[in-house]
């Protein structure tokens, strides 16, 4: 079953959805015969005349075929599909035969084809190509799209055809053994258990919560491109390269700006360009608006919004039988409760924020220095980017003006993000010109296995965009299923500053991490070998799903693949070998900093999830403040890599009561890379393993049990706090 609610309504993987999961080519796989069962599913009602999604695309691998869609197809495709889905349930739920795996699971998996084509596409463009056309389509579809999910997780007769197969699964094999507790799980989980009365309040509660996500990420669209910084006089910008003055400069041209220059709000609290702009108030001002973007009391501000979504949360956990709403997120997830995914992060917050005061101190000596004939300089948060930077450069002689010209995006992706993916799986990777996109700057790539045989496609869209939602993410246009027979079509997207015009696209190694970091993702989604699309690929739990992806990101440091991408894009000449040593000493540089503006982060993710239903509405600004200092994470110098307001992860991006998940993650992926120290490093045999073991299982098992298949054991905390610097150190020996 392919409900379209969690591909529109929920982000990406970032996310994730983070949020987010062969036949020859170019010709798409044959449709999966129809059921002869008395389940069969009835003929579609008479698709709309002309529409691109009336039919799988003729593209290969069913590719979305962008030029042909036009705005105006997806309301009536998606609504035609909901219908569609609607009928075949109705026919599934309501047969005379008893129920059993294929007449009900089976039939159920093959429901919403024209749905999920629709949606799929939709969901991808209104995050990462939106306009107001397709906002108010997103504001028209929300609360039907969570309608539809209700009529189905909520249909009494469905649910006892679904019950009396789950009672009776253990004749079953161990992956549809899987997919029927999955299904159980997940339709008690939404309340298929309740009375009448208390359904149609479930009802209710989800058609508003939709309504309330979509707002929030369209007021954070807006207020995001509203607070761009704006310069007038160059002099402001001082410090910035001639290639980001231009990209800044082309900015304001892209908003008829003229003779003005514009820095555009990334998504996080800090703001790229605070490393490199000389002056304070032009620092100051840039964090200002970075922090205050959503807080105006205008119609972009998204306080109200929050406070009503985080009371109709608890409000609906307690209806289902959870004390929190965190408590009901968590309990199908590895951590099982919000009180052990706080603990992983609170066990760490007192070395994280010793260590981040110690990093504050070096700061302030040296802007005291910098300062000596100027006047004192007290150290605030909009000058943490810049003085770490000259820390930075003072401790290991390096800096990111250094580093970039042999960071080049296209050696990044070619010869370090393919190379790795080669290196390990056998992938290889083909530019494809004559596919359509649905933005100039998005490329496409065929993917072949290690037997040179094409099965999957890979869309990558790297460049900001002021119509684009902010961070990074995965996601895909065409889930892998070996029942529907169909190949994984999947996209990562970016926020990388786009260069103007002939200019290269250097990046800071931050952003080579990011770019091994979707890929993974991207990785979990192509090497996908499971039957059920509900299961298959990155549709695991969220503190799994960050695992692939985090461990991708181990690969931008290994020796012989940095070797092949960290070439200077001019001169072609590898990174010296002094340089590549700074970059190694300094891993662990920041490492207070980077640790505690996610704890803080993830930590006000949880007290915004963990207040019991009844209690009085918050004012937003002081329960942030009350939470830090209750989690001991209220260092002003250090705020939350996201504050409340603009915190798109859980309040429109599916991460609510879920941003723990990167650091639960991050465990196993830290672990995951010590077992390949272990055992020979980074050869095609390694790779295989974690591939067959990992990548291409899916939901097919629980994610801990899946994990000890892999390692040989639970996981160990001991890497994670290796790789971050937080272990303590050993007395020396006298």
């Amino acid at each position: 079953m392919r409900l379209i609610s969690s591909i529109v309504l929920a982000s990406s993987i970032a996310l994730v959805a983070c949020a987010a999961d062969s036949p020859p080519p170019p010709v798409s796989p044959e449709p999966p015969p129809v059921p002869t069962s008395p389940a069969t599913l009835p003929p579609p009602p008479p698709p709309v005349a002309m529409n691109p999604f009336s039919h799988p695309s003729t593209l290969q691998y069913e590719a979305p075929p962008f030029d042909q869609i036009k705005d105006s197809d997806y309301e009536p495709a998606i609504e035609d599909g909901m219908k569609a889905q609607l009928a075949e349930v109705d026919t599934i739920a309501n047969q005379a035969d008893a129920p059993t795996f294929d007449n009900t699971l089976v039939a159920m998996e093959r429901t919403g084809a024209l749905l999920t084509r629709a949606g799929k596409v939709f969901g991808a463009m209104t995050k990462a190509n939106t306009n107001d056309t397709l906002q108010k389509i997103e504001e028209a579809l929300a609360p039907k799209l969570a309608a539809h999910d209700d009529a189905i997780h909520l249909n009494a007769k469905l649910f006892a055809r679904i019950e009396a197969v789950y009672e009776h699964r253990q004749s079953l094999d161990a992956e549809s053994k899987f997919l029927i507790e999955r299904y159980h799980r997940t339709f008690v989980h939404a309340g298929a258990r309740l009375s009448e009365a208390d359904k149609e309040t479930v009802r209710a509660l989800n058609k508003e919560e939709s309504v309330l996500s979509t707002a929030f990420e369209q007021k954070l669209l807006a207020a995001t491109k509203a607070g761009a910084l704006v310069a007038s006089d160059p002099i402001e910008l001082t410090g910035l390269s001639d290639g980001e003055m231009a990209g800044a400069a082309e900015a304001a041209k892209a908003r008829k700006l003229e003779g003005k220059w514009v820095l555009p709000l990334q998504n996080t609290t800090q703001q790229p360009a605070q490393v490199s702009l000389m002056n304070r108030t032009t620092r100051q001002r840039l964090f200002e608006a970075s922090t205050q973007r959503a807080e105006h009391g205008d119609s972009n501000d998204t306080r109200a919004v929050i406070q009503r979504m985080a009371e109709l949360r608890a409000h609906k956990a307690k209806l289902l039988g959870f004390p929190t709403y965190a408590a009901y997120a968590l309990e199908d997830q590895m951590a099982g409760t919000p009180e052990k995914a706080i603990k992983l992060m609170t066990d760490m917050v007192p070395a994280a924020v010793v260590k981040a005061r110690g990093e504050a101190a070096k700061m302030q000596a040296l802007a005291d220095r910098e300062s000596k004939d100027k006047g004192h300089v007290t150290l605030a948060a909009w000058d943490w980017q810049r003085y770490a930077e000259q820390l930075r450069k003072a401790e290991y002689a390096l800096d990111d003006e250094q580093v970039k010209p042999y960071f080049e995006l296209d050696h990044v992706l070619r010869d370090g993000v393919f190379f790795a993916a080669n290196r390990l799986y056998g992938l290889t990777f083909k530019e494809r010109h004559d596919l359509p996109v649905y933005q100039a700057d998005v490329r496409v790539f065929e993917v072949f296995d290690a037997d040179g045989k094409s099965f999957a496609l890979f869309y990558a869209d790297y460049f900001k965009r002021d119509n684009k939602s902010g961070g990074a993410w995965m996601d895909s246009f065409v889930d892998q299923s070996g029942l529907l027979g169909q190949q994984p079509v999947v996209f990562n997207v970016c926020n990388f500053p786009k260069p103007a015009p002939g200019q290269p696209a250097l990046l800071t190694f931050d952003s080579v991490r990011t770019m091994f970091h979707e890929f993974g993702h991207a990785l979990h989604g192509l090497s996908s070998r499971v039957k059920y699309p509900t299961i298959a690929g990155t549709n695991v739990p969220r503190d799994f799903v960050e695992f692939p992806s985090q461990f991708n990101e181990h690969w931008a440091s290994e020796p012989s693949v940095f070797a092949n991408y960290a070439k200077h894009y001019q001169t072609g000449a590898p990174m010296p070998a002094e340089l590549v040593g700074k970059i190694e000493r300094s891993r662990k540089f920041n490492q207070g900093y980077a640790t505690t503006e996610y704890l803080a982060a993830a930590l006000l993710d949880m007290a915004w999830h963990t207040l019991p239903d009844g209690t009085p509405k918050k004012d937003v600004d002081a329960f942030e403040a009350e939470s830090l200092k209750r989690f001991k994470v209220d260092f002003p110098l250090v705020p939350p890599r996201y504050r409340t307001s603009y915190f798109a992860h859980i309040w429109g991006g599916g991460y609510a009561a879920s941003y723990y998940a990167y650091l639960w993650s991050e465990v196993l992926d830290d672990d995951a890379f010590q077992w390949f120290k272990e055992n020979g490093g980074m050869t095609r045999e390694n790779g295989k393993r974690f591939q067959d073991l990992i990548l291409s299982r899916g939901n097919t098992q629980e994610m801990a049990s899946l994990y000890r298949a892999f390692r040989g054991r639970d996981p160990s905390v001991e890497p994670l706090l290796e790789q971050r610097g937080l272990k303590p150190e050993k007395p020396a020996h006298r």
